[in-house]
């Protein structure tokens, strides 16, 4: 299972302040030597966190894939077809939102998801959607073009009663399940945590999972590299209770 770290907040940090650190391409650095499998960043509309100059650099640096998360908006799409990153994931935006609230309506946006998947494609962009978990959501994915689906993973991050997060969790397993069955490949993020990965990552067709918030808060304390080796290693024990 490949983990893809999402280095978002260190620009957070910086954008506080208006300053010039902490860099974001530092910390892909880290990250790459830390052996993250991939850096993903998430430009946003409205600039809260990453910046233009910010994805230039980092897929200008890098030697691991760059994940962009991007909106269908029509400038941050022009971005992503002159970077050229490795992956494109394609999220929900609203300028009100501390994060993403959910996975990308396909269903109700389906022609402009298909252009831009198609542009994007054509530029040799993989294309992952962020979606919910829902099979109906899964099935437009596929009829738009989509290379691969990350399934949001905050209902199941949010749950607090346990019977509450292990029906989130039924739900989980069985879209991806379902999503491999059409050839989709299968991602998954938001929420998690080093207290609640492990169930996640035991989901024997999830072959990506993109974390951030929790990774950049324990590196506070123990330093980026040390922070995403516990990551892997929890993920790493959660694939060999499969084995």
């Amino acid at each position: 299972m490949r983990l893809g770290v999402n280095i978002d907040h260190v620009a957070t940090i910086r954008q506080a302040r208006r300053t010039i650190e902490p860099e974001p391409v530092y910390a892909a650095l880290l990250a790459q030597e830390a052996l993250a499998d991939g850096i993903t960043i998430h430009l946003r509309e409205d600039r809260r966190h990453i910046q233009d100059k910010d994805v230039y650099q980092i897929k200008s640096v890098i030697k691991i894939p760059l994940n962009l998360e991007m909106s269908l908006n029509e400038d941050i799409v022009k971005i992503a077809l002159d970077v050229k990153p490795h992956q494109a994931t394609i999220v929900p935006e609203n300028r009100q939102e501390i994060t993403t609230e959910g996975g990308l309506d396909v269903a109700a946006n389906f022609d402009r998801v298909k252009s831009v998947v198609r542009k994007l494609k054509d530029s040799g962009i993989i294309v992952s959607l962020f979606i919910d978990p829902l099979e109906w959501q899964i099935d437009e994915s596929k009829n738009a073009g989509a290379d691969a689906v990350e399934f949001h993973t905050g209902s199941y991050a949010n749950a607090k009663p346990i019977r509450e997060r292990e029906i989130e969790l039924e739900k989980l397993a069985n879209a991806c399940k379902y999503a491999k069955s059409l050839g989709l490949h299968v991602h998954a993020g938001h929420g998690l945590t080093y207290e609640n990965v492990k169930s996640v990552a035991a989901i024997e067709e999830i072959e990506e999972l993109n974390i951030g918030h929790s990774i950049i808060a324990k590196s506070v304390f123990l330093g980026l590299k040390e922070a995403i080796r516990l990551m892997r290693q929890l993920i790493q024990e959660a694939k060999w209770t499969l084995a």
